[in-house]
């Protein structure tokens, strides 16, 4: 009769506690949570551009105009940065709530 190695008859004692603690790890319950960008901050600024032989009027009327494109993209980049923020947010609180479900108060052995 071939001697057993001490080594597989540990590996019978442990390959179940092995398997039985991965299966006490829980999977992710949800998807986290994702914000959709509003409309008015996916859309691309456009500025205006001068007429080939500009006058007077078409310069004050274009720096008048430029300027207001500018405030609407920069409330644009401000909106999508805020929503993007907010998201961030939510996914951590979302990643932290999950990992402490996933972690049990106190291993049993």
């Amino acid at each position: 009769m071939m001697p057993t190695p001490r080594w597989t008859l540990i590996a019978w004692l442990v390959s179940p506690a092995m398997t039985a603690s991965c299966a006490a790890s829980l999977p992710p319950s949800a998807e986290p949570p994702r914000l959709t960008l509003p409309e008015a901050a996916t859309r691309p600024c456009v500025l205006g551009r001068l007429p080939q032989a500009p006058t007077i009027a078409d310069l004050e009327v274009a720096y008048i105009e430029r300027g207001a494109r500018l405030v609407a993209c920069e409330t644009a980049r401000t909106l999508a940065v805020e929503t993007l923020t907010a998201e961030r947010a939510l996914q951590d609180r979302w990643q932290r709530e999950t990992e402490a479900r996933r972690r049990p108060a106190a291993w049993p052995w």
